[in-house]
């Protein structure tokens, strides 16, 4: 990497910089997710390898203006995990995932606790909500919304509360779409459609900590039932091409017959 970052280096190497290279991280790190969802384990070690580069690439850059080196990145980020880890390097001990994932938690908030210190602020001042980052996907930040509160004891007792937070939350979505009609021209005033947006948003929270509470997160969920539409749409587009029609040439009815159809082969 400093070779190519260096004068006889890349030229497109050369010319990056800290915000350049977040689209790749980004692209990689959903790549590696994709590997995983498919068990294609070719994939996965080739796209981990890319994911890595793109650490090694930011510890690059870091190290030319002198801040850290990867050296450093590794080393914090073993010292973290002795760290965080008191019930496996330390004398207490784990029997069960919930104590490690406890004794993980309780942790990290004395590392909270002390980062607040460090920066002069008072813990009656500083949200547990707070430090979340704002680059994340919606869905993982509903995701780790929920982890925060849940930490603190703020959370559903059991998954058929969640069901029926879902629940409720679609009846009061049908509640403001009968509330104001779209007018004649289809369409709904702004306060109606901020409304119903407003409605969504709390569905797609709801539904994001519902993959929370059952050990999963919502961003592999949301990709895995994309890549299952996907893959059944081109099912339907080939069986229809087949017929030698187009799909906007065929009525819902056979749409739904032909969709079905492929599920059920599934």
């Amino acid at each position: 990497m400093a070779h190519l970052r260096g004068p006889e280096g890349c030229p497109w190497d050369r010319a990056q910089d800290y915000d350049s290279v977040k689209g790749l991280l980004l692209e990689e790190a959903y790549e590696v997710v994709d590997a995983v969802n498919s068990r294609d384990f070719s994939a996965l070690e080739d796209e981990l390898g890319d994911l890595l580069f793109q650490v090694v690439f930011y510890s690059r850059l870091a190290e030319e203006e002198k801040r850290f080196t990867i050296d450093d990145v590794i080393e914090r980020a073993h010292a973290k995990l002795v760290r965080r880890h008191p019930h496996v390097f330390g004398e207490s001990r784990a029997r069960t995932p919930e104590e490690a994932l406890k004794s993980w938690n309780a942790v990290k908030a004395t590392e909270r606790a002390a980062g607040e210190r460090a920066h002069s602020e008072t813990s009656a001042n500083k949200s547990l909500l707070e430090g979340i980052a704002p680059g994340l996907p919606s869905t993982l930040e509903a995701y780790e919304l929920g982890v925060r509160a849940a930490e603190a004891g703020f959370d559903w007792a059991k998954v058929d509360d969640l069901l029926d937070k879902i629940e409720e939350e679609i009846r009061e979505l049908r509640r403001e779409l009968s509330r104001e009609p779209p007018g004649a021209s289809g369409e709904r005033t702004l306060a109606a459609a901020g409304r119903i947006e407003e409605e969504v948003g709390d569905l797609l929270f709801a539904a994001a900590n519902l993959a929370r509470f059952l050990d999963s997160d919502p961003e592999s969920c949301l990709r895995r039932a994309n890549q299952k539409f996907k893959r059944r749409f081109q099912a339907l587009e080939q069986e229809v091409a087949q017929r030698g029609e187009q799909v906007d040439e065929c009525s819902p009815e056979e749409l739904d017959r032909i969709w079905n159809g492929v599920k059920a082969r599934e």
